[in-house]
C-alpha cells in the first residue's frame, strides 16, 4: 500500500506591487511516500498458492502483476473491486438460482487477482485435455454401435445400461464427422502438491465460457499497464472458433448454412449466455416454439415464413429436445426432431447421447478408455475414486464418510454431495443410507486440499480454494482455449465453488514466461 506523509514548511516573502509591499505567508508541502507491501500479511498456508512460492516470493510468471498490487494502494484496490463488479453487472453477466427466495437472478461475484498458470505448464494441460477428448468420443462412438469396450470387459455392461444418460433411441445413430462432443469443459483441481486432477467431464451442455470472455474484457481495463508488459495468451476469439465448430457440422453442399442456439428460456439458470454466444456468433437465439419439423427438415419460425435449419447449438438436455423420441411432457423440444436429427438432415452440438459419459460412475473408467482405444496411458490422472457399487470399495465409503467427498453420479452444480470432514454426524449418517439403497449412484474421493489463489476481502487478502474448468472444441482439429474459468470457493474455507453454492470467478491468465 502506498502511504502519504506531509511535513509543512512555513516561508515568508515580500511581494512589491506598485507602491505598495505585500507579506505573503507560504506553506509548502512535501510528500514523503513510503511503501508498504499489500502481501505482507498473505501466507500462502500449507496449500498451493497459484501465485507464490512462500510468503513474500511470487511466482516467477506472477512477478509484475504482483508488484503491479504492491504499487496500489488498498483504496485503489478496492475502488477497482466495485469498478469491475459495476462493468459486470452492466454488461447483464448473470446467473439463475432456482431456490433462491431473495430471486432468481444475480451477478456473478467477481474477484480482480487473477489467477496465473505459465505457457509452459499450459502446454501440458492441453495435451492431456486432448487425449481425454479424443478418448471420450471413440467410446461414445463404440458405446452407441459396436460396444467392443464392454465385449471386453473393460467397462462393466450394467454400468452403462443403469446410466441415466445413456439412451437407448441414439443406438446406430451416426453424428456429422463422426463427433460427438464438440463442445466439453472439463474440470480440474490441484493438490497440495501442485499435481493436476481432472474432476470431472461436462459433455452435454457445459456452462460459463461467457464468464471467461466478460472477465477478461473487464480485467484488461482493471490492469491496462500489466496486459501491456505481460505476454498473456488471448481468451476473445473463442465464439469465432465456435462457430467454425458449428460450421464445420453442417451437411455438404450447403452455401450458407444456418446456425442456431437452442435455449430453454429466460428462466434457465444460463440464459445469460445463450444470448451472449449467439450475438457473438451472429446466430439466431431460439426456443422450441420457434422451430417446426416440416417437409423432412428442420424449420425456423420468421416474419418470412420458415426458414430451414441447419446445425442446431442445443443448451437443453437431451430428453426434453424431443417429446416424441424422449419426455412426452416436455414443452422445450421440437417434436420430431430426432427423426431429422438420425436422417442427416440437421446436425446437433452437443450430439445426443452424450451424458454418458457425465456420468461420475463412468467417469472413474476413463483411464481405462485411454489405454483401451489410444493405446495410451493417461496424461492427466482422475482424482483416486471409490465405487460405492462395488462391495468392498463400499465398506471403506461407509467407515471413511468423515474423510471423504461423496458424491452423485448424475448430479451437478455441487448437489448431491457430501463433503464428510465438513459435515454433522446426522448428514453423514443419511448419506450411508443413501449409498446403501443406491450404491449405483454414489462415488466417494479422497479430500483433496485445493489450491489457492488470493482474493480480495474488505482490506485484506485472503486465500481462496479454486478449480479451472477450460473449454474444448472438437471441429476439424481440438482447440482448447487458453485459460478457462476459475472459479473460487467465496465462503471461507469453502471447497465448494459453484456460483449456486456461493462460489465466483476469476480471470485465468496463461502467461509466457
Amino acid at each position: 500500500m502506498v502511504g502519504e506523509r506531509a511535513q509543512n514548511h512555513l516561508h515568508c516573502y515580500q511581494l512589491q506591487t506598485g507602491q505598495f509591499t505585500y507579506e505573503v505567508t507560504v506553506y509548502h508541502f512535501s510528500i514523503e511516500r513510503h511503501f508498504i507491501v499489500q502481501f505482507d500479511q498473505y501466507d500462502p498456508g500449507d496449500f498451493y498458492d497459484e501465485l507464490f512460492l512462500a510468503p513474500g516470493q511470487p511466482r516467477p510468471e506472477a512477478k509484475l502483476l504482483i508488484e503491479r498490487i504492491n504499487s496500489l494502494s488498498m483504496e485503489e484496490l478496492q475502488q477497482r473491486q466495485q469498478a469491475a463488479q459495476n462493468a459486470l453487472f452492466k454488461l447483464g453477466v448473470t446467473f439463475n438460482v432456482y431456490s433462491d427466495e431473495q430471486g432468481t437472478e444475480r451477478i456473478l461475484p467477481f474477484d480482480i487477482i487473477p489467477r496465473i498458470v505459465s505457457a509452459r505448464e499450459w502446454e501440458w494441460l492441453e495435451s492431456g485435455l486432448k487425449q481425454r477428448i479424443q478418448a471420450l468420443n471413440l467410446f461414445l462412438t463404440d458405446i452407441y454401435s459396436e460396444q467392443n469396450i464392454l465385449k471386453d470387459k473393460v467397462i462393466p455392461e450394467a454400468l452403462i445400461y443403469s446410466a441415466t444418460g445413456f439412451l437407448k433411441p441414439c443406438m446406430g445413430l451416426k453424428p456429422p464427422q463422426g463427433i460427438w462432443c464438440h463442445i466439453t469443459g472439463t474440470d480440474l483441481v490441484r493438490d497440495r502438491d501442485g499435481q493436476w486432477y481432472v474432476l470431472e467431464d461436462n459433455l452435454r451442455c457445459p456452462s460459463g465460457v461467457s464468464y471467461v470472455l466478460e472477465n477478461r474484457r473487464v480485467m484488461k481495463s482493471t490492469f491496462p499497464q500489466v496486459f501491456s508488459r505481460v505476454n498473456i495468451r488471448p481468451v476473445d476469439d473463442y465464439a469465432s472458433q465456435l462457430l467454425e465448430t458449428l460450421l464445420n457440422l453442417a451437411p455438404a453442399g450447403l452455401p450458407e448454412p444456418t446456425v442456431v442456439v437452442l435455449t430453454p428460456g429466460i428462466y434457465n439458470s444460463a440464459y445469460f449466455e445463450h444470448s451472449f454466444l449467439a450475438q457473438q456468433m451472429g446466430v439466431e437465439l431460439v426456443e422450441g416454439s420457434d422451430l417446426v419439423v416440416s417437409d423432412g427438415y428442420l424449420q425456423m419460425r420468421t416474419t418470412k415464413g420458415l426458414k430451414r435449419v441447419d446445425v442446431i447449438y442445443r443448451r437443453i438436455d437431451d430428453v426434453f429436445i424431443d417429446p416424441l423420441a424422449f419426455r412426452p411432457d416436455s414443452l422445450l423440444g421440437v417434436p420430431g426432431l430426432m427423426e431429422v436429427y438420425r436422417a442427416g438432415r440437421v446436425a446437433i452440438a452437443n450430439a445426443l447421447g452424450t451424458g454418458v459419459a457425465d456420468d461420475k460412475v463412468i467417469y472413474a473408467y476413463v483411464p481405462q478408455m485411454i489405454r483401451y482405444y489410444l493405446g495410451e496411458d493417461q496424461i492427466l490422472p482422475n482424482v483416486p475414486t471409490y465405487l460405492c457399487w462395488e462391495p468392498e470399495q463400499q465398506q471403506h465409503v461407509l467407515h471413511n464418510l468423515d474423510k471423504l467427498v461423496v458424491k452423485a453420479a448424475g448430479e451437478s452444480g455441487g448437489y448431491g454431495m457430501l463433503v464428510g470432514p465438513h459435515a454433522t454426524p446426522e448428514q453423514r449418517a443419511d448419506f450411508a443410507e443413501r449409498i446403501k439403497a443406491a450404491p449405483r449412484n454414489y462415488i466417494a474421493q479422497p479430500t483433496l486440499c485445493l489450491s489457492r489463489v488470493p482474493t480480495l476481502f474488505d482490506d485484506r487478502f485472503e486465500g481462496c480454494h479454486v478449480d479451472l474448468r477450460p473449454y474444448i472444441l472438437y471441429g476439424k482439429e481440438i482447440y482448447v482455449n487458453p485459460g478457462g474459468l476459475t472459479r473460487v470457493a467465496l465462503k471461507r474455507g469453502s471447497l465448494v465453488v459453484n456460483s449456486s453454492q456461493g462460489g465466483g470467478s476469476k480471470d485465468t491468465w496463461v502467461v509466457e514466461e
